[in-house]
């Protein structure tokens, strides 16, 4: 029986998270044995994340042990939490001896407010590309970047393609082509228009319009 190397991978929920930027990585990890995944909060309450679905975490900020890696994701709500001081604690804490420090999407917002980030080069969703550099990331468009421990996915269903790099750092390149096969991960999309730059102008400008539409108005106070 192979003896597989051990990490303890914490996935940080938040309410109004996109569920696909950690269920894909938790997919993906999930049939290596030597991963032991804990999904934190800072309750065991249920969680609501932005297309609905309900997450329920099965570790507190409070009792989460010291982490090998940690992944945080971004969503449509994610402003609302980007600055809570809680959150930002606990990537601190973590981030001081984790061995990989990681995000997919808006997740590398939470990083470079955490000062995660700082010097580091990183991936994120393609809208969020200008608000992650004015934070004094070097920003990178790839679906995955890696610089030296910190490892950041793109948008959404780059979370995937984040999880097989992380399976390949951690366990070589045959047991990452083994998950993916496993996964019967092979893209094939109907439209060629995943990235801004493949999309054109027009389409960017719609999608912003669809995406606005999308958001909760405002709460006003009396």
């Amino acid at each position: 029986m192979t003896d597989y190397p051990k990490y303890t991978l914490g996935l940080i929920f938040y309410p109004g998270m996109t569920s696909l930027d950690i269920i894909g990585p938790q997919q993906v990890l999930s049939p290596l044995p030597g991963v032991k995944t804990y999904r934190i909060w800072k309750t065991l309450d249920p969680i609501k994340t932005d297309d609905g679905m309900m997450v329920l975490p099965d570790t507190t900020f409070a009792n989460c042990p010291q982490l090998d890696i940690f992944c945080i994701g971004g969503g449509l709500l994610q402003e609302a939490v980007e600055d809570d001081p809680d959150i930002l604690e606990f990537l601190q804490k973590q981030g001081s001896t984790a061995k990989y420090v990681t995000s997919v999407c808006g997740g590398s917002i939470f990083l470079a407010k955490a000062g995660l980030l700082a010097g580091y080069r990183a991936a994120t969703y393609w809208s969020g590309r200008e608000r992650l550099a004015k934070l004094g990331v070097e920003v990178g468009n790839e679906r995955v970047v890696v610089d030296r421990n910190r490892i950041t996915g793109g948008g959404v269903t780059a979370g995937i393609d984040f999880g097989l790099t992380i399976v390949s750092i951690l366990y070589g390149e045959e047991i990452a082509k083994i998950v993916q096969l496993l996964l019967e991960y092979n893209p094939a999309p109907p439209f060629d228009t995943g990235s801004p730059e493949k999309a054109g102008a027009e389409l960017v400008e719609k999608a912003m319009l669809f995406m606005q539409s999308m958001m909760p108005a405002p709460v006003v106070a009396n």
